[in-house]
């Protein structure tokens, strides 16, 4: 039973699987190349502050190389209407190795990862799989969902959280998730400004709102109780608050978002509830040293916080520990 506040931290794992869809590899492959240095980074200040996380993590950077795809593949694919979305035409540029390709697969940075004490491993699916696309249905998505779970039993871990790609939350899917084993799943956060839409759903008032909320309290604090957490398998440990990087055009804000981010812990710690932070590993790839500093404020304000409330420091497979002996 959680006794004080507790900061949750949870990072989507993606490399290009994430924006191959959207803004493209050419435009973001500084921030991907970076992340295989901004990982180590983020992984040591996490042990030095104590800090616990959950990286949900696509399948694909599982693989050792292209010479493994086909024996991991899902039994079916989904067909989306909108073709961008449909991330196995990109396998075909899969290297043989992680030497040769930084971008597609990632196998030295998971094992990196769950060598550092309190981070688990959960699953962003196996292709970034979008749950509330046109083309695509839920036998699809099971079928991804085992090759997600099975690869990355080759590396000896239980995968038991998700966290869906662009936070599209099917709530028919979520007895999938249960019947392979995974019990927690990253909900979005309680207001209207969150909710889970198909890709190209949201309106530019809806982003602005979103943006503007980074920055000041619009929606807020976000955190919730540990009794409110749904009682149903999987259980919903809600997002609060989507760390944004570093900007070079919305530098002069950047003491708004620390602002916004240390009010919302105090009130976390304070009232003895869930705050939930997320992030992108790849968003620090660029910038990285200011993305660090940033960290680094908000986890000192976490120490004073865990020494004056008792806040905690727990992973999403660490808090569902608890709940489920509520």
């Amino acid at each position: 039973m959680i006794k004080s506040g507790a900061l949750i931290i949870s990072l989507d794992l993606e490399l290009c699987w994430g924006v191959i869809a959207g803004s493209g590899l050419d435009k973001n492959k500084k921030n991907i190349l970076g992340a295989g240095k901004s990982v180590p980074a983020i992984l040591e200040l996490f042990e030095n502050y104590g800090i616990h996380a959950t990286w949900a993590t696509v399948g694909f950077l599982f693989l050792n190389g292209k010479d493994e795809l086909n024996s991991t593949l899902p039994l079916s694919l989904p067909d989306y209407k909108n073709k961008k979305l449909f991330s196995y035409y990109e396998t075909k540029n899969i290297g043989r190795d992680e030497k040769e390709d930084l971008v597609h697969i990632a196998p030295s940075l998971i094992k990196k990862i769950v060598s550092y004490p309190g981070q688990e491993i959960g699953t962003h699916t196996f292709s970034h799989y979008y749950c509330l696309e046109d083309g695509q249905n839920i036998n699809n998505f099971r079928d991804d969902l085992v090759a997600a779970v099975e690869i990355a039993k080759k590396y000896d871990l239980k995968i038991e959280s998700i966290i869906f790609p662009k936070n599209q939350i099917n709530q028919k899917y979520l007895p999938v998730c249960k019947e392979l084993g995974i019990r927690s799943y990253r909900g979005n956060p309680r207001s209207a400004i969150y909710k889970s839409r198909k890709s190209g759903g949201d309106k530019f008032f809806i982003r602005l709102l979103r943006l503007a909320d980074a920055y000041l309290n619009i929606t807020g604090h976000n955190a919730y109780s540990i009794e409110s957490i749904n009682k149903n398998f999987p259980y919903n440990i809600s997002a609060s608050r989507f760390l944004r990087s570093y900007s070079d055009r919305l530098s002069i804000f950047e003491s708004l978002k620390l602002r916004r981010i240390l009010s919302d812990m105090d009130n976390a710690a304070k009232n003895n509830l869930i705050y939930h932070l997320w992030w992108h590993p790849c968003d620090f790839g660029a910038n990285t040293g200011k993305n660090l500093l940033f960290l680094k404020k908000i986890f000192d304000r976490f120490v004073f916080l865990k020494n004056k409330y008792g806040m905690e420091s727990l992973n999403m497979k660490e808090l569902t520990g608890i709940v489920s002996q509520n």
